[in-house]
This record gives C-alpha cells, structure tokens and sequence, in this order.
C-alpha cells in the first residue's frame, strides 16, 4: 500500500502501477500487443486501498495548473514525458531568468542551458520523495563539465561567482517555488487523510 510520508513520495506512487496488480497486467497487455499469461488473482484490500488512495492524489494533482502539473510530473511521476520536461525546464529558466538582471544574447541562451542543469541536479536530489539524494553536480568543475559534455556548452571558469552562481541560485530557487506550489494540493490532501482516518 502506499505509503503517505512525504506530498512528493504519494505523487509517485499515485501514478505507479504495482507489478503485481490487474493494472501492471493490463498496461503489459496493451504495451506488448499480447496476452501474458498469468493466475487468476482476487484484488485485494491492499490494491483497493492503493487504487483509493490514488484516486484522491491524482484529483488533487489535476486541481494544478497545466504547468504545474507538468513541473511535478517531471519531479515524481514514473511517467513523465519529454514535453513536460522541456516544459520544467522552461519555467525554471523563466523563473530565474525574471527575478535576475537582463542578460545579453550570448549569456542568455547559455543560461537556458544552466537551468537545465540546475533542473537536473534539483530532480537527482529529490527523486524518491525523501529529499535525500546526493548533489550529482556538487562542484563548479563537476557543473561546468557536465554542461560541457551533456550540452556542448562551454562556461568559463574565470569570475565564476559574479557571472553565473547568482543564476545558478536563482534557478534552484524557481525549482523550490515551483516544487513548493506543485504539492501544495498534495500536502493538503494527505493532512485531508490523515485527518480522516
């Protein structure tokens, strides 16, 4: 059954079909374009309980903003898709990209890049909803290089903390405001619950 511990754990696990559920069967059906055999199994209070439990966090993420949803998708949902990873990226770009001074052409495209990957890091740090996933990019050189090789995009080293720290923290902020208000109706959801039973 899942488990109501953290508005980031539940949203995954609204959205994932356990191995052993009529669900997974009928997802493999539908993605293998055949019949799997398998034993005839009575849902259980379990699987009742997770499909109600679900239920209830899924309409609370459907209460979000498209945008939103689409942020939180990319952060939790075990099915994300590209658009709404492209459409994160964007919204942490923008974020940053507002709260900051305006930048010239060149610097503005490469920022694009930098919010990726402060998107990416943020994702790494907080996938499995307990917020307890190490820095994949912990360092400038480990960031720099990774943009380098993921990206083709080359930042120099030289006033490292006047010409791109600022951004990178203002890009971690967007992801914590846009984190914050994607599980706001989660949390509020889970008290709702918790409170109930």
């Amino acid at each position: 059954m899942m488990k109501l511990n953290s508005a980031r754990a539940a949203w995954h696990d609204s959205l994932y079909t356990p191995w052993d559920s009529q669900g997974a069967h009928v997802e493999q059906i539908g993605l293998l374009g055949c019949s799997v055999q398998k034993t005839e199994k009575m849902v259980t209070s379990r699987h009742a309980m997770h499909q109600s439990v679900s239920a209830r966090i899924q309409h609370a993420i459907a209460t979000l903003p498209g945008n939103l949803q689409a942020f939180g998708n990319f952060m939790y949902s075990p099915m994300a898709s590209i658009d709404e990873k492209e459409e994160a990226e964007e919204l942490v770009f923008l974020g940053a990209y507002n709260a900051g001074p305006k930048m010239m052409a060149k610097k503005f495209e490469r920022a694009r890049h930098v919010a990726i990957a402060v998107l990416f890091r943020y994702r790494r740090m907080h996938q499995g909803g307990q917020s307890e996933g190490v820095d994949p990019l912990p360092t400038p050189e480990a960031f720099r290089g990774w943009l380098l090789q993921e990206h083709g995009v080359k930042l120099a080293s030289e006033n490292w903390a006047r010409d791109w720290e600022p951004f990178v923290v203002a890009c971690f902020n967007a992801c914590n405001d846009l984190d914050k208000a994607a599980l706001v109706p989660v949390s509020r959801c889970i008290n709702e619950m918790k409170e109930a039973a």
